[in-house]
């Protein structure tokens, strides 16, 4: 099967179940909003080793947001709620209640389960914080130098999908860079997915285990163009780079939406084949096969 010139490879992306929330941030203007999203978001690419996978889901203008301001929609996702709820309240703490004008709503009031968030961040008001419940949802305004920080009690949690993917092979590294940025920009169009990873890609994709004991995952040497004569290599011929979009979603239907975009978004001159990664579908219960995205 081929988009164009670009060969779509039979295989499957292996995704799994997690938990994700949520976060509505919204601030005084458009730079002080990217500055907490540029915060709230970093190091959070991939859980192997951040403590949640986090991106911006979409920008919202003020007559789309809780309090008539520019805001920003960022789904984060965890393991467990445990871990999902430890992260996001550390992450809003440090990174968006420092930010300048900022306030934090929940984005799935409608969610029987919760984690705690202004629950926790009141305590900095050290006393003199105070709340108040407007349409049954309780809000804590946390005293700070700028007037008061306002963020909600919790955050509700749902059932979500992560680890979708695309992998693009091109000729080169520019090639493959400009389809790589073609197909996050589609993803950006759509509701409930995000990419995680840096501008929405990863060059270091990875697999499962290591010969270096304790090392949960390295690098995933079958799609390493200059490994391809010392492994059993799955880049194409022709092809000198590879680059692979991550996709993580609020449904099975989000991230199948996200990864159909990209792969169209993706293909095109010198892009030599569009191929995903697995693990042969012992590991993740979604599978996303590439021709059934396409048919």
């Amino acid at each position: 099967m081929k988009i164009g010139s670009t060969q779509i490879v039979e295989t499957f992306a292996e995704a799994f179940g997690m938990r994700y929330c949520r976060v509505i941030v919204t601030a005084h203007d458009r730079y002080w909003l990217e500055a907490a999203t540029r915060e709230l978001c970093g190091y959070g690419s991939s859980v192997i080793a951040c403590d949640a996978e986090v991106g911006v889901e979409r920008w919202l203008s003020p007559d789309q947001s809780p309090d008539g301001r520019v805001g920003v929609s960022i789904l984060a996702f965890g393991f467990s709620t445990d871990a999902l709820g430890k992260a996001i309240s550390n992450r809003i703490g440090q990174c968006v209640m420092t930010c300048a004008s900022t306030a934090v709503f929940d984005g799935l009031s409608a969610s029987e389960e919760r984690v705690p968030l202004g629950k926790q961040l009141r305590f900095f008001g050290d006393g003199f914080q105070k709340s108040k419940v407007v349409a049954g949802r309780r809000y804590w305004r946390i005293p700070v130098m700028d007037g008061e920080f306002l963020c909600e009690e919790s955050l509700g949690v749902a059932k979500g999908v992560a680890g979708g993917n695309i992998l693009i092979q091109a000729v080169d590294q520019a090639t493959t860079l400009d389809a790589a940025r073609r197909g996050v920009i589609a993803i950006e169009a759509l509701a409930d997915a995000i990419t995680p990873f840096p501008a929405g890609v990863a060059r270091s994709g990875s697999k499962v285990g290591s010969r270096y004991k304790g090392l949960r995952a390295s690098t995933a040497d079958a799609y390493c163009p200059t490994l391809r004569s010392r492994v059993e290599s799955k880049v194409v011929d022709g092809a000198n780079c590879v680059l692979e979009i991550v996709i993580d979603g609020a449904t099975e239907a989000a991230v199948a939406a996200a990864m159909k975009a990209s792969l169209h978004a993706a293909a095109g001159e010198g892009v030599l084949a569009i191929s995903a990664g697995n693990y042969g579908g012992k590991l993740g219960k979604f599978h996303f096969h590439l021709h059934e995205l396409l048919s």
